[in-house]
Parts: structure tokens; C-alpha cells; sequence
């Protein structure tokens, strides 16, 4: 099925939602790094920090899946497209659990003394990673060409002519 072009009114709003996409990745960058707006007040990671990039992950990750769901301008689901949505959460279920896996009480490391370890970094890494790999894999593909058709092949045995 061939895609039709984008309405402008379309391309507004992906226009929109990938501004929506810039800032949640700024709020994710001042939560992975507070020290670019000079908000470096600890030497520890925590609780607030980590929600501060949480947010920006959540922001961020909605707001390109609603980009990509303008782009795929109504066309069906397959199932490219349902894998993509599903590691989309999934990757955002992955690094939410890292972050906060000693506040969940997960982690090796009890509530006073909270760290945010290599293990951990690993985990939320995964879970970014997992969560782009959705977003490519529910991109919609470009159309296939439709080869013109060829001539039907006629076979001929050696005893015709």
C-alpha cells in the first residue's frame, strides 16, 4: 500500500512532538550530567537526580513514538511495528528498574547508603538502547517499488518449434 504525503498539518505536529523529543533529551542530559547548568550540588547520585533523567527519558521516548506514529501517517501495524512499540517499554522498564534498584530494594546497596554503581549505568545504557532500537524498528519502511511486470517466459521443449 502506497503512503500518502504528509498533510501539513501533520507535519506540524511531527514538527512538534520533535521539539517535545529535543527537550525531554535536554532534561535527560541535565539528569545524567546536572554539572552543564551548574547544578552539581552532591558527589553522589540520587533519588532526585535520578528522577530528573527519568522524566527526560519518559518525555523524551513518548514524544518519539508520537513523531513516529504521525510519520506512519495510518498505516497498519505489522509486526515490525508492534515489536518496536514493545521494546520501546520495555528499554524504559529496563533503565526505570536500574535507576532506582536500590530504592526498590534491588540493588546491593540498602537505603541509607545509596550508589549508583557500574552495574547500574550498564542497565539504564541497555534500557536507552533497547528503547532506540524500538523506535527505529517502528519507523514505518519506505514503500517497495512494484517492478514492472515482465513478459511472461514461454518454455519450449526441443520437438516444438
Amino acid at each position: 500500500m502506497p503512503s500518502k504525503p504528509l498533510t501539513p498539518r501533520q507535519v506540524r505536529w511531527a514538527r512538534r512532538w520533535m521539539t517535545v523529543v529535543l527537550a525531554g533529551f535536554f532534561i535527560f542530559a541535565i539528569g545524567v550530567d546536572p554539572d552543564l547548568i551548574g547544578m552539581n550540588r552532591s558527589p553522589i547520585i540520587g533519588f532526585v537526580q535520578m528522577g530528573v533523567w527519568m522524566t527526560g527519558l519518559t518525555i523524551l521516548l513518548i514524544a518519539a513514538t508520537a513523531t513516529v506514529r504521525v510519520v506512519r501517517n495510518g498505516r497498519s501495524h505489522s509486526l515490525r511495528a508492534d515489536v518496536g512499540l514493545r521494546l520501546i517499554a520495555t528499554g524504559y522498564v529496563v533503565a526505570a528498574t536500574a535507576s532506582f534498584a536500590d530504592f526498590l530494594s534491588i540493588g546491593s546497596h540498602q537505603m541509607p547508603q545509596v550508589y549508583f554503581g557500574e552495574v547500574q549505568v550498564m542497565g539504564l545504557a541497555l534500557g536507552v538502547l533497547t528503547s532506540l532500537i524500538g523506535i527505529v524498528l517502528y519507523w514505518p519502511r519506505k514503500a517497495r517499488k512494484e517492478q514492472a511486470a515482465a513478459p511472461p517466459v514461454v518454455l519450449s521443449t526441443p520437438g516444438q518449434a
